[in-house]
């Protein structure tokens, strides 16, 4: 029985891609055959160029879709970075324009506290002015001075006290003060006693200062001046400064209105207040330790 062999048509016909052509023993077929073969190896090659370009085509489009977003999304970016920016210089233009009205509103107030204290202080020097020719007693019973008046009570004192100065001389009023007594009180009120004359005044004043310690009928009292109340505060508040410098011999003063005076290393320093005291201090540490714990 002869064998029969399969028609070359039939065989191409079977083969439906370049690879399985490829694959074909190409020493076994005809020129139609190898013609066929390369058709069908150029159209695959065209149909894949085809589908190539046409899925190339589809990335650039895809590509070009995001580019474009990407490029919207920076503009609204750049818009909102923009709009941002403004807000911040608009904010720190408004926070510059407060702290220039904080600064202003700062001096205005410094400029106005200047001046409260200005006008203090000469509401303080016109009420010592008025007060200059006065000497305050301090010390006298209530009602000591019922039948001779409070003049009296000054003759007497002198009288008790520094009869080298004589009679008493014009004096132009005398008064307790408050005017009003508070019974809820148990020390008694000062007398104010108005001279004639300053230096009248200065005469009994300077003559108790070299006394130191006063009486009247045996009890002990103070004469002063008569000053303003804010004078009497801030002439307080040398208190314990004074005590201190008088316990060392240092000859201690008060000035008017409120100033310390003393003597150190043979000289007499002036001190308005307690800040300049503090600075002069700080250059000498004796005079330190001496004052440790009061300033």
């Amino acid at each position: 029985m002869t064998k029969r062999k399969n028609s070359p048509q039939k065989n191409l016909q079977e083969i439906t891609t370049a690879n399985e052509l490829i694959k074909k023993d190409l020493n076994n077929i005809t020129e139609s055959e190898f013609r066929i073969i390369v058709i069908k190896l150029i159209d695959g090659l065209e149909n894949s160029k085809q589908d190539s370009r046409e899925s190339l085509a589809t990335e650039i489009k895809g590509l070009r879709s995001s580019h474009e977003e990407l490029k919207n999304a920076l503009n609204e970016m750049h818009n909102k970075m923009e709009t941002t920016t403004a807000r911040i210089e608009d904010a720190e233009e408004r926070i510059g324009e407060l702290e220039d009205k904080v600064i202003e509103k700062e001096e205005a107030e410094k400029k106005r506290d200047k001046k409260i204290q200005e006008y203090e202080g000469k509401i303080r020097e016109l009420s010592d002015t008025l007060k200059r020719n006065n000497i305050c007693i301090i010390g006298i019973p209530e009602e000591e001075e019922r039948g001779k008046g409070a003049e009296g009570v000054l003759e007497e004192i002198i009288a008790e006290n520094f009869p080298e100065l004589g009679k008493e001389k014009e004096i132009q009023e005398a008064q307790r003060t408050p005017f009003r007594r508070n019974l809820n009180r148990s020390s008694a009120r000062h007398i104010i006693v108005k001279r004639a004359k300053y230096k009248d005044k200065e005469k009994i004043l300077k003559a108790a200062r070299g006394k130191r310690a006063l009486t009247y009928k045996g009890r002990p009292i103070r004469l002063v001046t008569d000053l303003s109340f804010e004078t009497w505060q801030a002439r307080k508040d040398w208190h314990e400064i004074f005590s201190v410098l008088d316990r060392k011999n240092m000859q201690p003063r008060i000035l008017y209105p409120a100033s310390l005076s003393f003597r150190i290393e043979g000289e007499i320093k002036v001190f308005p207040n307690k800040q300049k005291l503090k600075e002069f201090v700080t250059t000498k540490p004796a005079l330190q330790e001496i004052l440790r714990g009061t300033l």
